[in-house]
């Protein structure tokens, strides 16, 4: 897979390193892509240019190239990289980061964002994913597809604690993907049953996730926990 990544700051450096140790191939568009910069990741092709200016996106070659990143600390300029591959260039897929959870609303098929990743609201979540029982935690917003990945600990009064996978009727559009018991991950089959204290992973509607917590956890005093800006 061939990857361009705007913004070679830590962000886009580490993004560059993980992918290169996974054999993708990379190169990083930075204005301040000088000599110090690139020994940081020296595997990959570096074009030192502004990544807003189509010129630069046409010299790193983004026609051709499977996924665009937009990792600069500058929200604007995240919007007009994933607009310009999507639009002028017809880049198959997009991924742009979201510096001000504020700014998230925009970071939609509009800009050409597929998906859209905050820092903030992730690790947000996962503190509250490592505290909470019975509360449902939405981990990550699927952008095209108006899908979430949630977590809840099943809390110990939950009716469904000691049932089995296969009789339970989740809501609609709602698949049970994981679930995580002392630390371990478990495939779910339809002969696994529920314990208290099992941390499930599930993929639903963002509407979906109301009827989710209540049924699992119907003694909780909110129906969802969405993480505040």
């Amino acid at each position: 897979m061939r990857v361009v990544i705007a913004g070679a700051g830590s962000v886009g450096r580490s993004i560059a390193r993980e992918l290169i140790r996974n054999g993708h191939q990379l190169l990083l568009i930075d204005r301040d892509a000088d000599g110090e910069r690139v020994a940081k990741v020296a595997d990959a092709a570096w074009l030192q240019a502004d990544a807003c200016e189509l010129s630069a996106l046409t010299e790193a070659g983004v026609a051709d190239c499977d996924v665009v990143v937009a990792a600069t600390g500058d929200d604007k300029a995240n919007l007009v990289v994933s607009l310009l591959a999507k639009t002028e260039f017809g880049v198959p897929r997009t991924v742009a980061r979201v510096n001000n959870p504020k700014n998230e609303w925009m970071f939609d098929e509009a800009w050409g964002v597929d998906v859209a990743v905050s820092t903030p609201r992730l690790m947000t979540a996962l503190i509250e994913e490592a505290v909470s029982v019975g509360d449902l935690v939405r981990i990550f917003e699927f952008q095209q597809g108006r899908a979430a990945m949630v977590e809840m600990t099943l809390p110990e009064g939950s009716p469904y604690a000691g049932t089995r996978v296969g009789d339970i009727a989740f809501p609609a559009d709602t698949v049970l993907t994981a679930i995580i018991r002392g630390g371990a991950p478990i495939a779910p089959s339809r002969d696994d049953a529920l314990e208290p204290l099992d941390e499930l992973l599930f993929i639903t509607t963002t509407d979906g996730e109301s009827d989710l917590e209540s049924m699992l956890s119907p003694g909780t005093t909110r129906q969802k926990r969405e993480i505040d800006d």
